[in-house]
């Protein structure tokens, strides 16, 4: 199970032109000079192309009025002569005959569509089994307007519920059962099935952790067969970076929020996306916010966990009390959504960034990242600004407690995010 890591973080490396130290200090491809300072030691760089030798590809493409370049073809395809006696061509079908679409199956062959299940139960949800009743009914409901509004307004939808106290209660194969007319409303393409996963304290041990989520997951992926599955957690020792007491303290404060666990999660395909949020305090360390997310960055990098699943950063804390508008809150927006969400982005450990842009704290207050009844917010009008992030971008909607109404408030959040996770 190490091996793979291994490769894929060796590949990737490769193609980002950055290697593992294995010629001198003086390589003329090495470009250490502009790692930042204070860069992990296993950190290094080098050029795929110095620029000098930049300069001559350009030169190659662009001479003769890109003669090179309008020439260039892709490469001819590799072809084997099945007739030749020197070739040996693997056969398509066992009976060694090819066979079109709608011909009968070749006799002993696998039916290739039923599962098979122990003592005869069935084990899966045929999506054709789902009524049309029950479609039409959760279509009809708080949650299912919602994901309809969504996907009206061209946004890719996840249905996000927390499932641990249903499997604690011994209820899951019910509450995925009732799940499953939602999760097939159109436009839906997954679930998300805990939040704050091994960092609140809904599981006693990590043996129980783990076995929620293989439970759950394979709970989901029978009723539920081919949508995506999802969970949200925290990794505080991640943002301890190389600070040992900070790692021994967070290690012991949060037991359950074992990397090697959460990675062997993603490794065993129990999750397509697993969304970590930046942590927690470190200021005993004298570690700051930006530094704290850096860290953590570099380990999920490290980790190669998007080799296995994407990768989300989440920002609970990116929405205001009161969001104002004005040039001072101008600067401060720009100098926020940098760090909220341009640094996960261009760190390369999260491939989508997920912001909570409105929720209620035990005092009541609502937090925004726009104006009260959508009224004027220099922060929502620098996030619609950034159009290239559009489908990197997923937000938080809680369908009970709409700002103004459902469509309204959808159509709004398209303008920013192209995902949405919609809380029943």
């Amino acid at each position: 199970m190490r091996l793979r890591p291994i490769l894929v973080i060796g590949l990737t490396l490769s193609l980002l032109g950055v290697g593992v130290p294995a010629w001198s200090q003086d390589d003329p491809k090495s470009c250490n000079d502009l790692l930042a300072d204070g860069t992990p030691a296993y950190v290094v760089c080098n050029w795929m192309a110095t620029p000098d030798q930049v300069e001559d590809i350009v030169r190659f493409w662009s001479n003769n009025d890109n003669q090179n370049m309008q020439a260039a073809n892709p490469p001819t395809g590799y072809t084997a002569d099945c007739t030749d006696p020197a070739n040996t061509c693997p056969n398509d079908t066992p009976d060694s005959e090819a066979h079109g679409d709608g011909d009968p199956d070749v006799p002993g062959a696998e039916d290739g569509g039923t599962p098979e299940c122990t003592n005869g139960d069935q084990c899966f949800v045929d999506p054709s089994e789902v009524s049309k009743q029950d479609l039409a009914k959760a279509e009809k409901t708080t949650g299912g307007q919602a994901v309809k509004a969504a996907a009206t307004n061209g946004m890719r939808v996840w249905i996000d519920t927390d499932l641990a106290d249903d499997w604690k209660a011994g209820k899951l194969d019910e509450a995925v059962k009732q799940l499953a007319p939602l999760a097939y409303q159109d436009g839906v393409v997954g679930v998300r099935f805990a939040t704050q996963l091994g960092y609140n304290q809904t599981f006693q041990d990590a043996d129980e952790l783990d076995k929620f989520v293989s439970e759950t997951s394979a709970a989901l992926r029978r009723t539920l067969p081919g949508k995506r599955l999802a969970a949200h957690t925290v990794m505080p020792v991640f943002g301890c970076g190389a600070n040992d007491a900070c790692k021994t303290a967070m290690s012991e404060k949060y037991p359950l929020l074992n990397p090697d666990r959460v990675g062997a999660w993603l490794a065993k395909g129990q999750l397509d996306q697993l969304a970590l949020d930046s942590g927690t305090d470190y200021s005993t360390w004298k570690i700051d916010t930006a530094t704290a997310q850096r860290n953590q960055w570099i380990q999920v990098r490290a980790r190669a966990w998007d080799a296995y699943a994407q990768i989300a950063a989440e920002d609970a804390s990116f929405a205001a009390a009161q969001p104002t508008q004005n040039a001072t809150a101008s600067e401060d927006s720009t100098k926020v959504i940098a760090a909220r969400v341009a640094t996960p982005l261009q760190d390369a450990g999260a491939s989508t960034v997920t912001l909570w842009t409105r929720w209620q704290d035990q005092q009541g207050q609502v937090h925004r990242a726009y104006g009260e009844k959508w009224g004027a917010s220099t922060t929502w009008d620098d996030l619609k600004k950034l159009t290239a992030l559009h489908s990197r971008l997923a937000t938080i909607y809680d369908p009970a407690n709409p700002e103004t109404d459902q469509a309204t408030d959808l159509k709004n959040l398209s303008a920013v995010f192209g995902q949405v996770l919609i809380h029943v």
